[in-house]
């Protein structure tokens, strides 16, 4: 707590984008989120409702401002009690790699799937686009309510459906809103970003999904190359501009609004 501590490269880049998005979003994704996530404990045997008290005691640790990383140095410092959980951003890093370790091997035609990150390395071998099924938040797992055209690209999907437990009839999920303490209530199932590299549509999916629609929207907006699919808790169905072309809504139960 308090001291600089030397980390590998790999935690350094993904760290330094981390603080990068907590400063875009203020703070709606925050890496120093960790205490809050080991306090819920979303997706493993102890997961549980905290106590108002014990919310707002991990709540109080959960400051982007109160940390930083000196990429010169390559360190990272935290404050005490302060604990970092980059689970929003390391899987699309991941992914990032994996491409990078294709295109060296001289991979021309790719397609990963880590498991609401996918990434797509040139077109399909037989020609054509890939095409990316969107998960029905509210439907069995390979339900789709959509297709996504893509080439030489990236989508990635932040739902309430991913992880969750369920409580006195109430359903906890695991991505959680800093400002609050609790599992996000933005009107948001789920949301996909879309953009050149996966580590940074990671991030911007939870960013979104915790922002709502409105902020969410201005957000994605405002980068280049970069779009996003809403889904809506009432099945309404939001494309940025960028997408309109490439998505093709297939389920009749949703409303595409463009």
């Amino acid at each position: 707590a308090g001291e600089a501590v030397s980390v590998s490269d790999d935690a350094l880049r993904v760290l330094s984008r981390a603080f990068y998005f907590a400063d875009l979003t203020g703070g709606a994704f925050d890496p120093t989120i960790g205490a809050l996530v080991a306090l819920w404990g979303i997706g493993t045997d102890g997961a549980r409702v905290p106590s108002y008290e014990e919310i707002a005691d991990a709540r109080a640790l959960v400051d982007y401002r109160r940390a930083s990383v000196d990429e010169a140095a390559g360190t990272a410092t935290l404050s005490h009690g302060q604990r970092a959980d980059l689970g929003g951003i390391a899987k699309g890093y991941a992914a990032d790699e994996a491409r990078r370790i294709l295109k060296g091997a001289g991979i021309e035609h790719a397609l990963v799937n880590l498991g609401g990150n996918i990434l797509t390395l040139g077109g399909r071998p037989q020609g054509g686009p890939w095409r990316i099924g969107l998960q029905d938040p509210f439907g069995e797992r390979g339900d789709y309510i959509g297709v996504l055209h893509m080439t030489d690209g990236t989508a990635v999907t932040s739902g309430a459906y991913e992880r969750y437990f369920e409580k006195d009839g109430v359903r906890y999920h695991h991505l959680l809103d800093p400002s609050t303490g609790y599992p996000a209530r933005s009107g948001l199932a789920s949301v996909t970003v879309v953009a050149p590299s996966s580590m940074d549509a990671d991030a911007l999916s939870t960013a979104a999904f915790i922002l709502g629609p409105e902020e969410g929207m201005a957000l994605i907006e405002s980068l280049a190359q970069t779009g996003a699919i809403f889904v809506t808790d009432d099945r309404r169905v939001i494309v940025t501009g960028d997408l309109a072309e490439s998505f093709k809504l297939t389920d009749e139960t949703y409303t595409l609004q463009k």
